[in-house]
């Protein structure tokens, strides 16, 4: 009886989305919380446009900067432990192997007899060693090459779209205390948008990530726009 074949599906995008995280939910809420301070003591749109345009800016920027500094510093750490790691192989042999067969028995429940011989099989290829414990003993995975850009790059456009959403309205009402009630209805609707979307993608509960990102985004906003008029007092 022909079977149908099996196919796995596993979601492998998790560093983009949290890329995009990180960039949406700071775009949704400082650009906005700037706009509203902004709308507060200014009776024009075109200073919380400029405002908000030279923030978003500057926060894209400082924003990526960030993600690919972080991306560069955990490629770092993972040639610097792999080297390490390497030596160990080079000069202590007996003891990485002992420390592979005691992983594998408290860590797997295997035998002391297979996990000999993995370790010892193991032992025969040094760079799938290295790969082993590696993952294995230390929990590092070996980083995209290409990860600082694509997170530098990611996180920077995505605090742009994010950031350019409670601008909108001021560029479509020329009155700034319009606009910002359509700004905080535009930015509540866009978070809870961003949280179900999330929610897909992570293979979580659409509607529960929907409404915790509405109400954390929500008060972050809210604590930034509080902070904000009380400055501009």
């Amino acid at each position: 009886m022909p079977q149908t074949p099996h196919i796995e599906h596993h979601f492998k995008g998790s560093e983009i989305v949290r890329d995009i995280v990180i960039g949406m939910s700071d775009g949704l809420t400082v650009p906005f919380a700037l706009a509203a301070g902004l709308s507060g003591i200014a009776n024009s749109t075109a200073i919380v446009i400029t405002g908000g345009l030279a923030e978003i800016a500057a926060g894209s920027i400082a924003m990526g900067l960030g993600g690919y500094l972080a991306a560069k510093s955990d490629g770092e750490h993972y040639a610097s432990e792999r080297e390490i790691e390497r030596r160990e192989v080079e000069a202590i042999p007996a003891k990485e192997i002992m420390e592979v067969e005691q992983l594998l028995i408290t860590s797997y429940g295997l035998e002391k007899t297979l996990s000999a011989l993995v370790a010892n099989a193991l032992s025969q290829r040094p760079e799938a060693w290295i790969d082993f414990m590696m993952r294995f003993e230390l929990g590092l995975e070996k980083p995209d090459p290409q990860r600082a850009l694509s997170s530098a790059l990611t996180i920077g456009l995505s605090y742009i779209a994010g950031g350019l959403i409670p601008l909108t309205p001021y560029f479509l009402i020329s009155k700034t205390e319009s606009a910002l009630m359509f700004s905080i209805g535009f930015t509540l609707v866009a978070l809870l948008v961003f949280g179900y979307v999330k929610g897909r993608f992570t293979r979580g509960h659409p509607i529960r990530s929907a409404l915790q990102t509405a109400l954390i985004g929500g008060l972050a906003a809210g604590a930034a726009f509080g902070l904000a008029k009380l400055i501009s007092r």
